[in-house]
């Protein structure tokens, strides 16, 4: 029965990220090179300057994923307290307006999609309110700001507990066959 279950919730998962469009399919790809360190993502990704620039930067800061990993494997952040949670909120919120400003998420969806991936379920408590705040901040644009916080439904901007289950599927660069 964990077979079929894993199989379901992989299938799920699959179709989520098949919603979501070309821009954000290709970015958390992107991300998951850089912030797994799966891939070159010089090699795979940039077709242009401005593309090598940007990766180059999402390089620099994803480096800070690893002490949020570390704050989180250590236990150092409390759902129940407010200890340590400015370092922790603080960098998250930096890694998500970087995110945000590069105007490929278009919603909290494909964000959650992303992070989760990124840092794993246990912080999918702390994306909303995350979320929220990055997309507030003055550094994206009104429009853009007005169009992600819409994004963000009631249910998962108010939920009362968060699935503690592991995402199965990350997805990857395909290269594509010669015809």
């Amino acid at each position: 029965m964990a077979t079929t279950d894993t199989a379901s919730l992989t299938i799920a998962e699959l179709r989520e990220f098949a919603g979501f469009s070309n821009a954000e399919q290709r970015y958390i790809k992107r991300s998951l090179d850089i912030g797994l360190g799966r891939q070159d993502a010089f090699k795979l990704w940039a077709r242009t300057p401005d593309e090598t620039s940007a990766i180059r930067s999402q390089y620099l800061l994803y480096q800070e994923l690893k002490a949020l990993r570390g704050e989180m494997a250590a236990g150092a952040i409390d759902h129940g307290g407010f200890d340590g949670i400015e370092q922790f909120m603080g960098t998250l919120i930096r890694l998500t307006a970087f995110d945000l400003a590069q105007e490929r998420l278009s919603g909290f969806s494909a964000y959650r999609f992303l992070y989760e991936r990124l840092l794993g379920a246990e912080v999918r408590p702390w994306l909303p309110s995350a979320f929220c705040a990055a997309a507030a901040l003055p550094q994206i644009r009104p429009e853009r700001r007005r169009g992600l916080l819409q994004s963000i439904s009631e249910a998962a901007a108010t939920a009362p507990g968060w699935s503690a289950r592991a995402p199965t599927f990350y997805p990857e660069w395909v290269e594509k066959e010669a015809a």
